[in-house]
């Protein structure tokens, strides 16, 4: 009798899985260092030898574990085809956390170091959440509609990640529209470029190539700087730093907590597609994973969090199977350390990049109005809302040099200054909890609905939501003097008073015409 086939260590599929993955974690990184250095002005440096090793170590860690268990699933079942589940850096929380949290930050402050702490410190906080919540995802999935869970991420995708990338793109059009229109053609318009070449990185490439090109030659003047990439060696190492920023990443804990569920209910659903294609893995323990992951990151200065992608079956189907994730994991989690991924980032132009961003910015928007049914369309958009006045905050602060800078508002923008502060901050959780009660209000869930006003209140009371500190700080209500949040909080009362109203007279109006 032939003995059982071995399960391989790393295959001929594995190699196209690895360039798949790795680049995706790439690409994030890249992203993160080009909103917060293209942005808002944060020094790269600082980016490459304190916030990419740590980030990169929870890849490492991750993918890891998942190759373990991927080895284990195999030789439980005596299979060969097993896929290790794959797990790369979080796009839409790594762009919101620079977003809504670095940057903000850093434009408060001016503090390198403070800025990196208090996006440390809030890596730990979703870290911890993400294991608690590992436990209870599928009740949080049936509670919040798509369009609240979908629908505050599409509007990352419309404000931030369409306009901010294009201010970046904008900038050196020679190379943007360039690199943009590749990737319209090829990943918008899914047209296949000569050789089947992978868009993305074409685009990418041939945009990098103009700007040193055209740069060399004189042509981009003072938009084109050449600088020694960073090879210093920076190992992630755990850091106490966080509890100097532990305080202010508490005030973002609404901005934070969402993208961390977002990840918990994306792990069951990945997880689910695993099982479908063939790979049976234990739910727990893929979310557990990513959790570790994360608060490994956090505790050594990551700032971006960890979950398995949704690409499983495609892994599965270009051959891979635990290979690719334990190289996708050595490459980034040892190439943080060593600075060779930090210099891959640091080579590529913003102009070139941007491109990417908005791609992944439509790619969400799409998403969301795909997975969306017709009927919670409306809803879906007014989730988005409340992205467009963060966007308003961070084009005014940039503006103005930072809040302090308040005082120089003309009269009409310093009194809608509060109101437009009060519907940008926790905008994530606002566009959540404004998307889930407009579905129930689509499905005629009227209760749920009033349920959903009502946690709007409690919550706008407290500056959960709609904060009006210029620093997006809770406080409570009857220590302020100005009572615009207890105003906001009468109405959403109020609003979800009305629902239940129309909801009892409803009900018995049915109940007449039923008797009669």
């Amino acid at each position: 009798m032939a003995a059982p086939a071995r399960y391989p260590w790393f295959g001929t599929g594995d190699l196209n899985a690895f360039f798949g993955l790795m680049l995706d974690n790439v690409t994030n990184l890249v992203i993160l260092t080009g909103i917060l250095a293209g942005g808002f002005g944060f020094p790269a440096e600082f980016i490459y030898t304190h916030m990419i090793p740590g980030t990169a170590l929870g890849v490492l860690v991750g993918d890891l574990v998942y190759t373990w268990m991927a080895r284990r699933l195999a030789k439980r079942t005596g299979r060969t085809d097993v896929t290790a589940m794959p797990l790369g850096l979080d796009t839409p929380s790594t762009i919101g956390i620079a977003v809504a949290v670095l940057g903000p930050v850093w434009l408060e402050t001016q503090d390198a170091m403070l800025t990196w702490q208090v996006g440390m410190a809030t890596m730990i906080l979703i870290g911890l959440f993400k294991v608690a919540f590992s436990f209870a995802g599928d009740w949080v999935q049936k509670m919040v509609p798509q369009a609240g869970l979908l629908g505050s991420i599409a509007g990352v995708g419309v404000a931030l990640l369409g306009f901010l990338p294009l201010v970046n793109l904008f900038s050196l059009p020679t190379i943007g529209l360039v690199a943009f229109g590749l990737v319209l053609y090829s990943l918008v318009a899914k047209l296949k470029l000569p050789g089947g070449l992978p868009g993305a990185a074409v685009a990418v490439l041939a945009g990098t190539a103009l700007y040193y090109g055209l740069g060399f030659a004189g042509l981009l003047g003072a938009g084109f700087h050449v600088e020694a990439p960073p090879f210093a060696f920076t190992p992630p190492l755990p850091s106490l730093g966080f509890i100097e920023g532990f305080g202010r990443a508490l005030v973002f804990l609404p901005v934070a907590i969402p993208f961390g569920l977002l990840t918990i209910i994306g792990g069951i659903n990945v997880t689910e597609s695993a099982r479908v294609a063939g790979d049976d893995y234990s739910t727990r323990n893929i979310l557990l994973t990513e959790s570790i992951a994360t608060l490994v990151a956090g505790l050594t200065g990551g700032v971006a969090q960890s979950t398995p992608y949704i690409g499983h079956p495609a892994y599965k189907a270009m051959g891979g199977r635990a290979g690719y994730t334990l190289a996708t994991g050595l490459f980034i989690g040892l190439g943080g350390a060593l600075g060779f991924v930090s210099s891959i980032v640091h080579l590529l132009p913003d102009a070139a990049v941007a491109p990417i961003l908005i791609f992944v910015g439509l790619e969400i928007i799409a998403q969301t109005f795909t997975a969306c049914p017709q009927s919670h369309f409306p809803a879906v958009g007014l989730a988005l809302l409340p992205s467009v006045a963060d966007l308003v905050m961070i084009q005014w602060n940039k503006l103005l040099g930072g809040l302090q800078a308040f005082d120089k508002l003309p009269a009409q923008l310093a009194a809608e200054y509060p109101v437009v502060l009060a519907l940008g901050n926790g905008f994530i959780l606002t566009a959540m909890l404004w998307g889930a009660l407009g579905a129930h209000l689509a499905d005629k869930r009227v209760l749920r609905a009033a349920a959903f006003a009502g946690v709007c209140s409690l919550f706008s009371l407290f500056g959960v939501i709609h904060s009006i500190d210029p620093s997006g700080s809770l406080y409570l209500p009857w220590q302020l003097s100005d009572l615009l949040p207890v105003r906001i909080a009468a109405g959403y009362a109020a609003f979800g008073l009305l629902l239940v109203v129309f909801w009892v007279t409803g009900r018995t109006d049915r109940a007449a015409q039923e008797a009669g």
